[in-house]
């Protein structure tokens, strides 16, 4: 029996979309380019990508890798969908076919824009494949999944015609990115020391993993302030209250879930606020 397209729907995490997406027109509004590059097909098209097949992708191949660790994962279980071994070649073919439909457009691109796209599939893929499987080396867990959002940033800056090098841009992108991670997984501590699976949350603990996440987003704060408008540094203090009232419950798994649950929708806030700025720049 196929899997259905509901079922890859729930693979890729409807409620994470934005992250992936947002990166790419973040980097789009970054290039600071005409208004009419918004509504350009290209654009429009790889926009389409990174909503869902990039997701596709991204979540499709963690769930494969990750079976024995998310069957001891409550909520993967109750608040996802696990993803039965028999099932795994009939998402590979969902992943494959949704990947190359956009290869042949790829290649018509810069060969920046080019790299960046196959640093994309290569961060995202070996962040839970073999034989890298980085998702289980602590610390380089957190930055290949930091860099596969990274990139999709830089991608879409490419595309939309940017210039020059970007390296504040990346760091502090790697800094947020990073720290999203390593906050991501402290829920997981439990089910992820059963299945015997290291992240740096099973490395450091609850507590220190937290407070290194609060340290990444002050320094991701404080370059956004840098680059674009100073006030923007004070949208450090929503993660770090999140991290505040985080670190009061680390030893308590289930209200540390409650909030964890607000997570998603505070990065969304976010994200639209950083892209507000950015179109303050582009239309004035």
């Amino acid at each position: 029996m196929a899997i259905s397209f509901r079922d890859v729907m729930v693979i890729s995490r409807p409620r994470f979309w934005v992250y992936e997406v947002g990166t790419f027109f973040l980097g789009v509004l970054a290039a600071m380019p005409l208004v009419e590059t918004l509504y350009d097909l290209t654009v429009l098209l790889f926009g389409l990508y990174f909503l869902i097949p990039a997701n596709i992708f991204i979540y499709g191949i963690n769930d494969i890798y990750d079976y024995e660790t998310d069957k001891l994962n409550a909520k993967k279980v109750e608040y996802e969908a696990l993803l039965h071994p028999r099932d795994h070649h009939k998402v590979w073919i969902w992943i494959a076919v949704t990947t190359l439909l956009f290869l042949p457009l790829v290649l018509l691109l810069s060969p920046a824009a080019i790299l960046a796209f196959l640093a994309f599939l290569f961060f995202a893929g070996f962040y839970s494949a073999k034989p890298i499987r980085a998702k289980a080396r602590p610390g380089l867990d957190s930055f290949f999944s930091a860099a596969h959002y990274v990139v999709t940033g830089v991608f879409g800056y490419y595309l939309a015609g940017g210039e020059g090098q970007v390296y504040f841009g990346v760091i502090a992108g790697l800094a947020w990115a990073m720290a999203m991670h390593a906050y991501s997984a402290v829920p997981d501590i439990e089910a992820d020391t059963r299945a015997r699976l290291q992240t740096v949350a099973t490395r450091l603990g609850a507590q220190k993993t937290i407070m290194v996440c609060a340290s990444l987003y002050v320094i991701s704060g404080i370059i956004a302030g840098y680059l674009l408008t100073p006030w923007l540094s004070l949208l450090s203090f929503v993660y770090l209250y999140l991290m505040y009232r985080s670190a009061l419950v680390a030893r308590d798994e289930e209200r540390l879930f409650r909030i964890y649950a607000w997570f998603p929708w505070i990065n969304m806030t976010v994200g639209f606020v950083l892209s507000l700025v950015l179109m303050r720049y582009l239309l004035f």
